[in-house]
């Protein structure tokens, strides 16, 4: 992949920039922020790294969106960050006006690239790129499931004082308080985490992992996450530049899959050029599924908002 663009100078834009540029993914990243000289400013600091670190990607800044034109990926951090005592659905007001205008921009400039979403209320604002822009239902998904399922695995992690590597564990569903953790396909080195935590470990594991970014919110006191979410999308952005078919649960347009049509819920997929390339369904119990059913429900009724505040 030759080119990409980071629409959103912030922390979490800065960071997916560096990471993607010290590993050598592709040849071109344009950095994009509305705020007069940030994204040219963090470019130049990332490009002064180069020598040092090894990387020959070239960096460009920018707040001229013609700049995004022939990117194959586009990532999109633009938006309100999460402020202490706020809820997802208080961002809605302040973060649609800006995506609707980026998906104004994307489909003028740069209609063919395949576009991750990071600004929140996550799935609501996947749907609206989506809707406005009227890309294609594979060209757009959500970073979500990466970001909750990594959470999920270090807070288990934690407790049993192993590596979080070895801990295998899928969140699904919305991005936020109704997310569906599938702790009974959970596992440790193998072996099914009932074996290695009680009932009420895995009850406190599920509870934090559902109110994970607040607590970095309420810690931090102003502004939220952005070292694991920017891990979480380079995950994503680097199965699809390399095309490796890897399974992600990520946010994504559903057409029937799961009992759901025409919203954005977090399910895996395979990842590729393609952007999402194969949805896995997977074989959920009835209390999985009645979770999940839960979570999408909020997230039909934020699209429902959208499409007639924008006459979708």
């Amino acid at each position: 992949m030759k080119k990409i663009s980071i629409i959103g100078a912030g922390n979490v834009g800065a960071n997916v920039a560096v990471k993607i540029a010290e590993r050598n993914l592709v040849k071109e990243i344009v950095i994009l922020d509305i705020v007069e000289g940030i994204a040219r400013g963090k470019a130049l600091d990332l490009a002064e790294s180069s020598s040092i670190m090894g990387f020959q990607t070239k960096i460009s800044g920018t707040r001229d969106y013609k700049a995004i034109e022939d990117s194959q990926l586009i990532i999109v951090t633009a938006g309100y960050p999460r402020k202490p005592g706020m809820v997802r659905r208080d961002l809605v007001e302040k973060n649609s006006g800006i995506t609707a205008l980026i998906a104004k921009e994307i489909k003028e400039n740069a209609p063919e690239a395949i576009i991750i979403n990071v600004t929140n209320p996550l799935d609501e604002m996947t749907y609206l790129i989506y809707a406005l822009g009227n890309f294609l239902p594979n060209q757009v998904l959500g970073m979500a499931g990466v970001l909750d399922s990594s959470r999920l695995c270090y807070f288990i992690s934690e407790i049993l004082g192993i590596p979080p590597q070895s801990i295998e564990a899928t969140v699904l569903g919305g991005h936020g308080e109704t997310m569906v953790s599938l702790m009974r396909l959970a596992k440790v080195g193998g072996k099914p985490i009932s074996d290695k935590l009680t009932v009420k470990q895995i009850e406190e594991v599920i509870e934090r992992t559902r109110h994970a970014g607040a607590e970095i919110v309420s810690l931090l006191g102003k502004g939220s996450a952005y070292y694991a979410p920017s891990a979480a999308v380079y995950e994503m952005a680097r199965a699809i530049i390399e095309d490796t078919k890897r399974v992600l649960p990520c946010s994504i347009c559903l057409s029937g899959e799961y009992g759901y049509e025409g919203i954005f819920l977090g399910v895996p997929v395979s990842l590729g050029k393609d952007g999402v390339e194969k949805i896995i369904e997977l074989k959920l119990n009835s209390k999985e599924k009645e979770a999940l059913n839960k979570s999408a429900e909020v997230t039909r009724k934020g699209i429902e908002e959208l499409k007639e505040e924008y006459n979708l």
